[in-house]
């Protein structure tokens, strides 16, 4: 079902009961709740050059009214935790001290409070996959505005700057899954990108561990895109064993699978923005 979008700064209603519940729970308890959000698309709006991708200008003040209030605020991200934590300023903010950066959708972990990164050792298909793509673009023709962007942990490749992005993105599905095979990592698709990257992790995986970790009684996620959706089903089961949680869509034209299965769908990082000023207001 479709959520209601929200406006203004009042407080939206989900239109959806279990979303109603896991918004009630989180505004009776809030010292149990945690906020999980999505960077790029929920933070930050999406740019043709991701390097220039940076949150909301409105982001920081509201996640700094609204994180003391909760459990913890988790920001869980595909990007490397510094890149986000650089794009979205998030280091030395007074209010953000329980924020964290689940970075490359949870091997990596930044604190806020301590202000270090821990991550494992690089899967080592990621470097031979890096070596093999240029080569691999040039023989299968790319459209002109195809390029890689390097992620540490993860390779991509993006279409957006293409003249027809969303014909140069099919086109190279099937060759980037075998290169992705041989080396034994996964394509994870997303919003004109496809990305190469170790199995094992995911945005669920890495949600589903951290609400355990702090012991959650209400979890709020919001996404923008496909690899949002283990988020999504992770906050499906663990409302199926009894702790309340709320789906919440930053909207987009180019992804509907989100706004389908969620409880509220705001407008972009904007509405997003504007969402979580509107939870730090009504907690006072």
């Amino acid at each position: 079902m479709t959520g209601s979008r929200a406006t203004g700064s009042a407080l939206p209603e989900p239109t959806t009961q279990p979303g109603r519940e896991g918004l009630d729970a989180l505004l009776a308890h809030p010292g149990k709740a945690l906020i999980g959000l999505d960077f790029d698309g929920t933070l930050a709006p999406i740019v043709a050059d991701p390097e220039k991708a940076r949150a909301h200008p409105e982001a920081l003040s509201a996640l700094a009214a609204l994180a003391p209030k909760v459990a913890a605020v988790a920001v869980i991200t595909g990007r490397p935790a510094e890149v986000a934590v650089r794009n979205g300023g998030f280091a030395d903010v007074p209010g953000l001290e329980n924020l964290v950066v689940l970075g490359h959708y949870g091997a990596e972990r930044w604190e806020a409070r301590s202000g270090e990164t821990s991550a494992p050792e690089p899967h080592p298909g990621v470097a031979a996959t890096r070596a093999e793509l240029p080569e691999l673009l040039d023989r299968l023709g790319a459209s002109q505005g195809t390029w890689i962007e390097e992620k540490g942990r993860a390779v991509a490749v993006h279409t957006r700057r293409a003249a027809d992005p969303q014909a140069a993105l099919d086109s190279l599905r099937e060759p980037l899954a075998g290169l992705a095979a041989r080396h034994g990592l996964i394509v994870e698709p997303g919003r004109m990108v496809l990305e190469l990257r170790p199995p094992g992790m995911d945005k669920g995986v890495a949600l589903t561990a951290f609400a355990r970790e702090i012991a959650a009684g209400s979890v709020l996620y919001a996404g923008d895109d496909l690899g949002d959706l283990p988020a999504y089903a992770a906050i499906e089961k663990l409302r199926s064993n009894g702790t309340p949680g709320l789906l919440v869509c930053s909207g987009s034209d180019e992804v509907t699978e989100l706004r389908d299965r969620s409880d509220l769908v705001v407008d972009g990082p904007e509405g997003v923005v504007r969402l979580l000023a509107a939870l730090a207001e009504r907690l006072g």
